[in-house]
């Protein structure tokens, strides 16, 4: 049964990276922002290449029988269809529109005789000072090519007819990938690796060059940390960090037209023999087509300046406002100032004690937790759990959280083997000899630079009996173990926490709406999520559907429920919404007969998320709140535009003022 209801989750993956494609190919996104969709492409194939596809070689190499299609051999088939179209996209539809604006992007041809001399320019005084050959014809036990840098490839041909091999870095991380040039009263944007190849003879004086080719090597992302004491975990993941782009290589990416001896070569010497070689486009790295040097008002989007989710008297405070009634922001649509002014209030408001808080990807330049840390020096107690788990921002949360410990605030790690995904945060105060509690619990990060590009949702509460949970949940996380034992069994009535209770709720929750629909009740669920993976939960949706639930979902990314399928899931659709931002969201809205029941929380429903991870999501209780997620979210489904949305909540806040 398995082989029919369940798709796979990497060709799932793989088809949300050519939904982003679709984005650089439409004609309806203005023409900077398609060529910033493709950069969104390169940088999440270059994520799958590191985080996929050696789970995805080992699974071929250990593969026992032929009656299975090789889910290695069917992802690099989807890949090479999506790099074709990739192209596709630049040839014949960017470059046209480039064109037309007098913006010649010199794509896979010979710098114009009429630029020359100023790209020799560039090269002599920007470049060169970068660049030092390596002749990789000799025992190259001392050299290794970097993960996901650029390289060109060197072949050279003496004046006694003797072939060698140089390499040559590109200094890409350094200079930037694509200079604008002004001549003749347009504009031409050069790649760096042209400028060096235009070049390249000034480097090797005495010898023909019989070919320049672009090569990348992509490593293996994978952290391997043994269990350790807590005060030596930071500088056990320090070591892990520092070698981490020296994980074997999974793809080497080479420019089309390198001969097989030449190919062959390069491969032993830098050791190349376990990677799937890729024969690509002429340039690789094309993330850095986010730093694209086209300007102009009517190649963006148009600006949609945040409107305000709440607005205060002078004198009155955001903590009051809370104690009020619940608070509810939608970012990017609504400003993130209330969630900096959260912990600005807490940091210096005479009646908080104590201050206790998630962090998972932190911003590199961040005011919440300078906030965190001025509470510290204030004399209050400042708990913050900081997942230095967290992919590709070991290092970032590794700074905070020295910096915070430094200013006295109490640093928590998750265990080894449970990650800490909840975005959460608790403020205790003492009024009046009286404990009261204020919370923040959101979707997303606590991340004032993600927040304006990402879709998430955040409540701030003083639903008192819920941050009394939440307040045993961090008594919880504060012990670091691997899993809660029977002892640490929190009786959790309003949070959904993942190791606790989670997805025996949800399971609640649908099996609810199945008793709806058999008894002629209203039934229906909507789910918006990052991804859907994890078997027993989409067991458990195929079931309501079968029972008469209509069941709407929002998946962004991996989705490996089959809507559609005749007795199975005709009553399940899948909307998939990519765009001008990154939903992020994670909202949960179910029927409940006409009583509708609407939570929010961190939690995907992938087997990362239900059975390794700490997550949270939580109840919307006031009724106005609930209404507006419903019509958000009914937004998103019936016209796929996130400018309505944002009008939306732009009159919201009118109405609400």
């Amino acid at each position: 049964m398995e082989k029919t209801v369940f798709y796979n989750r990497d060709l799932s993956w793989l088809s949300f990276n050519r939904r982003v494609l679709s984005e650089a190919a439409s004609a309806k996104v203005p023409l900077l922002e398609r060529i910033k969709f493709l950069s969104i492409y390169s940088s999440n194939l270059d994520e799958f290449y590191r985080v996929r596809i050696p789970v995805l070689m080992v699974v071929s190499e250990h593969a026992t029988t032929a009656d299975e299609p090789d889910p290695y051999e069917l992802a690099k088939a989807e890949i090479n269809g999506q790099q074709q179209q990739f192209g596709s996209i630049i040839s014949t539809q960017i470059l046209p529109e480039l064109e037309k604006h007098q913006v010649h992007w010199i794509y896979n041809r010979a710098i114009p005789e009429n630029i020359s001399a100023k790209v020799a320019a560039v090269f002599f005084t920007e470049v060169l000072a970068y660049i030092y050959p390596v002749c990789i014809d000799n025992d190259l036990t001392s050299f290794f090519a970097e993960n996901n840098k650029l390289y060109q490839l060197v072949v050279l041909e003496d004046k006694n007819g003797k072939e060698r091999l140089e390499l040559i870095s590109v200094p890409s991380e350094i200079l930037p990938r694509l200079y604008a040039i002004k001549a003749d009263e347009a504009t031409y944007i050069v790649f760096l690796d042209d400028i060096l190849k235009h070049n390249m003879a000034y480097l090797f004086p005495d010898d023909a060059i019989k070919g320049i080719f672009n090569l990348k090597i992509t490593r293996d992302a994978e952290l391997k940390i043994e269990e350790v004491p807590e005060e030596d975990f930071t500088e056990a993941l320090e070591r892990q960090l520092e070698t981490r782009d020296l994980g074997f290589a999974t793809r080497f990416l080479c420019e089309p037209g390198i001969p097989l001896r030449n190919l062959y070569r390069v491969i032993y010497a830098l050791k190349l023999h376990r990677a799937a070689v890729v024969e690509g486009g002429a340039y690789h790295n094309l993330k850095d087509l986010s730093s694209f040097p086209l300007s102009g008002a009517e190649f963006s989007y148009p600006q949609w300046p945040a409107s305000a989710a709440v607005v205060l008297a002078e004198k009155e405070t955001l903590f009051n406002l809370i104690l009020k009634k619940d608070v509810l922001i939608n970012v990017p649509y609504q400003s993130y100032d209330p969630v900096l002014r959260f912990f600005n209030e807490a940091a210096n408001d005479r009646y908080t004690e104590e201050i206790y808080t998630t962090l998972y990807r932190v911003a590199s330049n961040s005011r919440i937790v300078s906030a965190l840390m001025t509470a510290a020096r204030n004399g209050k107690k400042v708990v913050a759990l900081v997942e230095l788990k967290a992919r590709f921002d070991e290092a970032n949360n590794i700074k905070w959280a020295k910096q915070m410990k430094a200013a006295g605030v109490r640093i928590i790690y998750s265990s080894i083997d449970l990650k800490v995904h909840a975005k959460v945060a608790l403020v205790k105060r003492k009024v009046n000899d009286e404990s009261q509690y204020l919370g923040l619990l959101a979707t997303g990060n606590l991340n004032e630079n993600t927040a304006r590009f990402y879709t998430d949702q955040i409540l701030l509460t003083a639903h008192q009996p819920m941050l009394l949970e939440l307040e045993g949940l961090f008594g919880f996380l504060s012990k670091s173990k691997k899993a809660p034992s029977d002892e640490d069994m929190i009786n959790f009535e309003h949070l959904l926490v993942a190791q606790f209770n989670l997805q025996q709720r949800f399971l609640a929750l649908i099996d609810g709406e199945i008793e709806h629909a058999r008894n002629g009740g209203k039934a229906g669920i909507t789910i918006k999520l990052n991804n859907l993976e994890e078997r027993i939960l989409i067991m458990k949706l195929y079931e309501a559907a079968q029972a008469g639930v209509r069941i709407r979902l929002i998946v962004r990314g991996i989705c490996c429920l089959l809507p559609g399928v005749p007795g199975l899931s005709e009553n399940i659709s899948v909307t998939r919404i990519v765009g001008r931002f990154l939903e992020h969201g994670r909202i949960f809205i179910f029927e409940n007969n006409g009583r509708q029941e609407v939570y929010m929380g961190s939690a995907d429903w992938m087997n990362r998320n239900i059975y390794s991870r700490i997550e949270v999501c939580f109840p919307v209780y006031e009724p106005a709140l609930k209404q507006l997620l419903i019509k958000i979210i009914n937004l998103q489904l019936n016209d796929h535009v996130q400018e309505s949305i944002y009008l939306f909540l732009q009159k919201h806040t009118m109405n609400q003022n």
